[in-house]
């Protein structure tokens, strides 16, 4: 069993491109979708006609929740911008998109945590706005009740492999589109990935186990930059340019 898993594309569609392409030179046919697809100051009608023609199995991220089940006036600015771009048929699409699923009846996916589309996993961040690796304990009682040997999560944007303490493995691929944003929940914190490739994960079972692959694709991302700089937003455009936020 092998196959890919991308997250958090976020409207960059170039990025989404870039990393189909390279998904398709590993000879992999198989992807799964951990959310958070539309939402950003770039093309969100675009990312989400390429990813219902792919008919891969997908969750429902927290801000393809915002954009369906927010009002306008309570829309993050992202959020507002690309409900802005979109059609009904997209938005009934993100609708009806599953908070988790199962894959092959071995994988479990998520966007963020199995009782919160808004919660990091892996990841904990301190009053002081510091994001570091969650405790091991913290992480395993979130997969508890979890039968499936591999967990597929994302939300923070950073590409990630747990392995737990009974063998089953966490994996967050990173964000294929966003390497970089600015968060106020639990704290105010930044998350930078330090580069501005594209991300996603390799998957391969290997007996009873799991190997992962993280990928780093390059591609045009100084015209994403560029378009999140027409659209008023500079954190997007330097994160989309650096991988950091400047």
């Amino acid at each position: 069993m092998r196959f890919a898993a991308i997250a958090d594309v976020h409207g960059n569609y170039l990025a989404l491109e870039a990393v189909l392409a390279d998904i398709k030179a590993q000879g992999i046919a198989d992807i799964v979708n951990l959310g958070d697809m539309a939402s950003g100051p770039l093309d969100a009608k675009r990312t989400i006609d390429i990813m219902m023609g792919m008919d891969a199995p997908c969750v429902r991220g927290n801000h393809d929740r915002y954009l369906t089940d927010y009002t306008l006036e309570d829309m993050y600015p992202s959020d507002r911008f690309s409900h802005g771009q979109l059609e009904a048929k997209h938005l009934d699409w993100l609708r009806a998109l599953p908070f988790s699923a199962v894959y092959r009846e071995r994988v479990y996916l998520c966007h963020a945590t199995p009782e919160d589309d808004n919660t990091y996993w892996l990841e904990a961040v301190t009053p002081d706005g510091v994001v570091h690796m969650a405790a091991i304990e913290a992480i395993e009682e979130k997969a508890d009740g979890i039968a499936q040997s591999l967990i597929l999560c994302a939300h923070s944007h950073i590409p990630r492999s747990v392995r737990l303490r009974d063998g089953r493995m966490i994996v967050n691929p990173g964000s294929v589109g966003g390497p970089g944003y600015r968060d106020v929940t639990p704290f105010p914190h930044t998350v930078e990935a330090g580069t501005p490739d594209a991300a996603y994960a390799i998957l391969q079972s290997v007996g009873d186990a799991w190997q992962v692959t993280h990928r780093q694709v390059p591609y045009d991302n100084q015209a994403m930059a560029e378009l999140a700089k027409q659209n008023g937003r500079l954190d997007w455009a330097s994160a989309l340019a650096t991988g950091w936020i400047r």
